[in-house]
């Protein structure tokens, strides 16, 4: 790829791109579904912005561009909720989604004692479902999604990052 993707906590500065980028990503997911009501491509970039204050977010960039992120944050039962993956279309399958869950998954136990993970995905989704099942994760339950689309939750256990004294 000519030049490394590098991972890195998102700040203030790249709203903006990660706002265009969730626009750009998630269109063929909408497809999928025929509903281009969906969260991530109704969401402002005031939210946006929000999100990159208060929660763990992370942002793979090439050079200056940002052309991944991940959002996470901790939830009150101990499973921190991870959303908004998405990698631009170019660049998918080089395992940069995998990356960003990692990072995500790392920064939720050590800064916020996450216990377990969980994230969800439209049931037609299957790269997205590949990815997680190939990190670990395991269907536990589904559930509607605000815009109407059903949706599998997923969960993984946060032990897998326990440091060892």
């Amino acid at each position: 790829m000519g030049m490394s993707v590098t991972i890195s906590a998102a700040t203030g500065q790249d709203a903006e791109q990660i706002f265009r980028l969730q626009y750009l990503c998630f269109q063929s997911e909408a497809a999928l579904y025929g509903n281009y009501r969906i969260d991530p491509l109704v969401q402002t970039l005031d939210s946006v912005r929000e999100e990159v204050a208060a929660d763990c977010v992370f942002v793979a960039r090439l050079g200056q561009e940002v052309v991944g992120s991940v959002r996470g944050r901790a939830t009150e039962d101990g499973a921190a909720s991870i959303g908004k993956l998405c990698v631009h279309p170019r660049l998918q399958g080089h395992g940069i989604g995998a990356r960003l869950l990692r990072a995500a998954e790392s920064s939720l136990v050590e800064e916020r004692g996450a216990k377990r993970f969980r994230l969800h995905t439209g049931h037609r989704s299957e790269s997205n479902l590949r990815l997680y099942r190939r990190v670990g994760y395991e269907t536990v339950g589904t559930a509607e999604g605000t815009d109407g689309v059903p949706m599998i939750v997923l969960e993984k256990p946060a032990e897998t990052y326990a440091t060892t004294a």
